[in-house]
């Protein structure tokens, strides 16, 4: 009997010792599946004045410092996990002390706010999805003080107010103002300035419109370039005497001034590259990039890319160069000591990593890691997001080669891996379809 207990006994010692070894490299080996309420807080102070798309003036490139320079083996620390969300491709933007995401339902897009430790706080459906293909949500939310916005993937407009979800005001922008569609519907993340919200409904009525961000009510609305928009959220460029509003559409790459709503310029990128006048090379999704002066417009399926030079403070424009070796299929560029990056195209599956010289265009590299993807810089190092397989990845952005430091793959949650990275107070927001994962990258 003594013999019989003590075999028993040793079960049951070996099965805990076994669980809690299983445990520990399940854990590892997921990047983290705990409950966030079982895990840290990450810090949400915050002292910008808007929280956007693409990092801080739509650039890809953050502020944030004092990050780590390498990832341990398995990648950064995981502070929390939410893999229950609304599935969706947006990234995060932040105020209120709240994380903000887009994601729906398969009906509507929903708005959804999430405390520190990553927990949802409230959801807002404000505007139908697009149903055709790839329903699954992609706007960016634009937070300005307590207030956020939002644009559905059928063109619903919505203010919202940050702290208890309410719906401030609403407007079906793209039904009112005649808008059309892509494939894939709209993909605009909105942009805010002063008193005024922009829109790109495109179609035989407008092209831009600017709306009163208090309430929704129609500013102006510039002149038909007779084509639908492009999947692209537009950029603002500060001349101090005026702004200009830089978007693309199927066919043109275009310059508005944001006081009246008149097209200064527009550049035909189709006939810049010879490209056909239908199909893929109307497919444009990255945001443009501006810098000296410049644009850097970029396009994937063997669009290429191409150099604007902006004069009398950006009322004219012509093409400086052209590039045919970097067309971004919708993972976004950096600019980084006067080299771009990113990954360009070479099917819908995969692509490589590129570096041109910014000036002259000149490819400086052109490697293979696992596919394309998306691409940020922060404290001088690149965050590239692959998104077929999910791996993340630090690199050290040197024009001779692609010089990866550090990775690891990101296990949770479904499809493609489309939104793109952000930085925060020293925490890396990934995100996958349903899930969210927050890692601690700070030194």
């Amino acid at each position: 009997m003594k013999r019989i207990i003590i075999i028993i006994a040793s079960l049951i010692i070996i099965g805990v010792i076994g669980y809690t070894v299983f445990k520990l490299f399940s854990y590892h080996e997921s990047s983290g599946s705990e409950d966030p309420t079982t895990l840290n807080p990450v810090d949400l102070s915050d002292n910008q004045l808007i929280s956007e798309w693409r990092e801080e003036d739509r650039t890809g490139s953050s502020s944030e410092t004092g990050l780590l320079e390498s990832w341990p083996a398995g990648g950064p620390q995981l502070i929390w996990l939410n893999s229950k969300l609304p599935k969706g491709n947006s990234s995060v933007s932040f105020g209120n002390n709240t994380i903000y995401l887009t994601g729906n339902d398969y009906t509507n897009d929903i708005l959804i706010a999430l405390d520190e430790y990553g927990k949802i706080k409230w959801q807002t459906p404000y505007g139908r999805i697009w149903k055709e293909s790839n329903p699954e949500s992609r706007c960016t939310p634009t937070v300005e003080g307590d207030k956020v916005y939002v644009s559905s993937g059928f063109g619903d407009l919505a203010c919202i107010n940050g702290i208890n979800g309410q719906i401030i005001w609403s407007v079906k922008a793209s039904e009112i103002y005649k808008g059309t569609y892509g494939s894939w519907g709209i993909a605009e993340s909105l942009l805010i300035d002063g008193d005024k919200l922009y829109y790109t409904p495109g179609g035989p009525e407008t092209t831009t419109i600017a709306l009163n961000k208090n309430s929704g009510e129609l500013i102006w609305k510039t002149e038909s370039l007779g084509v639908p928009p492009s999947y692209t959220s537009p950029i603002l460029v500060d001349y101090n005497d005026y702004k200009l509003l830089i978007n693309i559409t199927p066919r043109y790459v275009f310059g508005v001034d944001v006081s009246e709503g008149k097209i200064l310029w527009k550049i035909d990128h189709l006939e810049v590259l010879g490209s056909k006048e239908t199909g893929t090379s109307q497919i444009l999704c990255v945001t443009p990039l501006f810098f000296n002066d410049k644009v850097f417009i970029t396009g994937g399926y063997d669009h290429g890319s191409f150099l604007i030079n902006l004069t009398e403070n950006g009322r004219q424009a012509s093409v400086e160069l052209t590039e045919k070796n970097l067309d971004v299929h919708h993972g976004g560029v950096v600019l980084v000591d006067g080299y771009i990056y990113g990954a360009n195209w070479i099917n819908n599956n995969t692509g490589n990593w590129c570096c041109i010289d910014a000036k002259t265009g000149k490819k400086m590299y052109e490697e293979t890691w696992k596919g394309k993807g998306s691409v940020i810089s922060a404290d001088g190092l690149l965050y590239v997001y692959e998104e077929r397989t999910g791996f993340a990845g630090l690199v050290k952005p040197n024009p001779e080669k692609f010089e990866l430091i550090s990775s690891f793959r990101v296990r949770q949650g479904s499809g493609p891996y489309w939104a793109h990275p952000v930085i925060k107070n020293g925490v890396l927001y990934l995100r996958h379809g349903e899930a969210l994962m927050a890692y601690n990258i700070k030194k």
